[in-house]
């Protein structure tokens, strides 16, 4: 269980600057209505309310998938799940390498659900209490984008709600560094991004990690049959 926390950890370390790109300037919207901005605070209770949502989705997803398995008795169910973790894992090393950018494709596949969301979002604006911040927060945690569906994939195949919301929650702790340093630390992160070095090594990293998931996996399957 502690491999898989580490790895949706780096998952949301190592794709600082998507999250930049992403919720950068959602974020940035988080003081425009009010005449004494408290920044901190609001950008607090935002992530605090972004990773609330990825705890619940990782909650829900891990739940459900371990309760399916364990009454139809397919274990091979979640094997196959955990090839599909390990395979999108190496796709997020190949999109941070900028190898490869299909994890763009996949959030193409959430834009359906997020027409239905994003109204939402247009009620909590512009924010004039601190407290509307979380909420603002919780609906943009649904923004469709790949390396939240990643995490998710490993939330699926983690046994139990708890554990599901333990991967999203450090999934969602590695994205912290880039949201709470937008706007003030924004520049060193996106030359950090840029450092071919930087990329190369956390790509290895998680891709090393993706095989020996996929190797387990394939294991496992072998086992069973």
């Amino acid at each position: 269980m502690a491999p898989d926390i580490i790895g949706a950890f780096m998952i949301g370390l190592a794709g600082a600057g998507h999250c930049i790109g992403m919720c950068g300037g959602i974020a940035s919207l988080l003081n425009l209505g009010q005449q004494q901005a408290s920044p901190i605070r609001n950008t607090l209770l935002y992530n605090l309310g972004r990773l609330t949502s990825y705890a619940l989705f990782g909650a829900l997803i891990g739940g459900a998938v371990s309760s399916l398995a364990e009454l139809s008795g397919l274990n091979q169910s979640l094997a196959w799940l955990r090839l599909m973790a390990a395979f999108f894992m190496i796709l997020v090393a190949l999109y941070i390498s900028k190898i490869w950018n299909a994890l763009l494709f996949v959030e193409k596949a959430g834009q359906s659900i997020w027409r239905w969301i994003k109204p939402i979002t247009s009620r909590l604006l512009p924010i004039q209490h601190p407290l509307q911040a979380f909420p603002y927060g919780f609906v943009w945690g649904w923004l469709p984008c790949g390396l939240v569906y990643s995490a998710l994939t490993w939330s699926a195949v983690s046994g139990s709600y708890y554990n599901g919301a333990l991967i999203m929650l450090a999934f969602g702790f590695g994205t912290l560094p880039a949201m709470l340093l937008v706007g003030v630390g924004a520049r060193f992160i996106a030359q950090l991004q840029t450092s071919l070095t930087f990329r190369h090594i956390t790509a290895l990293m998680l891709i090393i990690y993706g095989l020996y998931t996929a190797y387990d996996a394939v294991k496992l399957l072998h086992l069973i049959n």
